[in-house]
């Protein structure tokens, strides 16, 4: 029942997904049971045995505090879809639901991961030379130096399960290049990540850095991340009608103008929060993703895709064996 489309786009984004799977795969929709079968109804070639409904009657609005929600709403889609993966009834939970319920809901039924004092949400930013991921991009807006720390053990250990990268090289958001430089709690943790052996801190980057793959990693507390994330959504209206305007002054012929929008929606893509199949929570003990708001079917079907390759890489087993052994 999560985004602004839904049921419809989540439910046609999950028939989606199974047409396109080359591995076996179900899925559970958690929702009221007579709008999801309702839904469900124009999509008469989908396999019942790959789709099944859970009913889950109440529902958690996007605009709901999270707190308020998670306590009164107990038979909400969130819950009794986490609820179901806690139980192994699923392998993985996404949503594109409210981000803060998915989040507190997360820690209140599936629990940290032993060792992890604050799960963090990542985000995936386009450069010259791939996607860098961010930790946080808005799941905790309050930090001490201690949590970037965490957050980079947690981007270390997803950046060896999932993306393959042994060695993932760190970067820690600040507004200088050198060690002195920044606030009181990003000159402590710079500090605390050049001490950490088990960690390859490249030092400090500059916002300046970011387009141009400064690392593998960026750190930052939520505040910062979450700015950056709503400045990097932007981009893709923003340039989009700025090129328009630009090609409107000058007189730009038709053919010349599907030829510059051409080239410009490829390079848009990397900035649009549909293409990477989701945010990762990680920390949580399972495994946890969190689509845009607005996500369409597409988005729907990537975000499931994304959620069964994250469910074969033990990702929570990693995150406790790293924080059992980290200092």
């Amino acid at each position: 029942m999560g985004g602004d489309q839904a049921p419809t786009a989540v439910v046609q984004g999950a028939v989606q997904a199974l047409r396109q799977a080359d591995e076996e795969l179900s899925v559970v929709l958690a929702g009221p049971e007579g709008a999801l079968h309702d839904a469900l109804a124009p999509h008469d070639e989908a396999s019942t045995e790959a789709i099944r409904i859970l009913d889950a009657p109440e529902v958690i609005g996007m605009g709901e505090a999270p707190s308020t929600a998670v306590k009164q709403k107990p038979n909400s889609s969130i819950h009794r879809g986490l609820a179901a993966h806690h139980d192994g009834h699923a392998d993985a939970f996404v949503s594109a639901g409210n981000t803060g319920a998915i989040m507190a809901a997360s820690m209140f039924i599936l629990q940290r991961v032993p060792g992890v004092e604050r799960p963090s949400i990542a985000g995936f930013f386009p450069t010259l030379k791939g996607s860098s991921v961010v930790l946080d991009i808005g799941s905790n807006v309050d930090c001490k130096p201690a949590h970037l720390l965490q957050f980079a053990r947690m981007g270390t250990v997803y950046a060896r399960e999932v993306l393959n990268n042994e060695d993932p090289s760190i970067g820690l958001l600040n507004i200088g290049e050198e060690p002195g430089k920044g606030n009181e709690q990003v000159k402590a943790a710079y500090r605390l990540l050049q001490d950490a052996d088990d960690l390859n801190f490249a030092g400090n980057v500059e916002g300046s850095d970011l387009l141009f793959y400064a690392a593998d990693i960026i750190i930052c507390d939520g505040f910062v991340g979450n700015a950056l994330l709503k400045f990097g959504e932007s981009m893709t209206t923003v340039l989009t009608d700025m090129c328009r305007q630009e090609m409107d002054q000058q007189g730009l012929a038709p053919e010349e103008r599907a030829l510059v929008s051409g080239i410009f929606g490829e390079v848009r893509k990397g900035f649009d929060p549909e293409s990477e199949g989701g945010a990762p929570l990680i920390g949580v003990d399972g495994n946890v993703l969190v689509g845009h708001g607005r996500s369409s079917p597409d988005a729907i079907a990537q975000l499931i895709h994304s959620a069964s390759t994250l469910a074969s890489r033990n990702v929570p087993e990693a995150l406790e064996a790293a924080f059992r052994t980290s200092p």
